[in-house]
């Protein structure tokens, strides 16, 4: 599997709403995508999401997508800067 971390810093006043556009139902399931998490940290208002991929090809593939990058720019509209992005091989660890 593939995918991201990434770490976004809403900006005053916008994190709820950032939260709920990231939760909101959708129909948008990008190919090859296996599932998608958020985190609302309790320490601060960051907000961590972790997209995974069956494998690089999708999430390349997804990255440029035009409504791809529709999406990440209402999400970039709520932050005071741009997220902070972790690409690269996911694997399960034991539980």
């Amino acid at each position: 599997m593939y995918g991201s971390v990434f770490r976004m810093k809403p900006a005053a006043g916008k994190r709820q709403e950032l939260i709920d556009l990231m939760t909101a139902p959708d129909d948008r399931r990008p190919p090859g995508m296996v599932a998608a998490y958020l985190l609302a940290e309790d320490k601060d208002d960051a907000v961590w999401v972790m997209a995974v991929f069956e494998d690089e090809q999708s999430y390349r593939k997804n990255a440029q997508d035009p409504s791809q990058d529709e999406e990440y720019r209402r999400w970039r509209a709520l932050l005071d800067a741009d997220p902070e992005w972790h690409d690269g091989t996911i694997m399960q660890a034991p539980a």
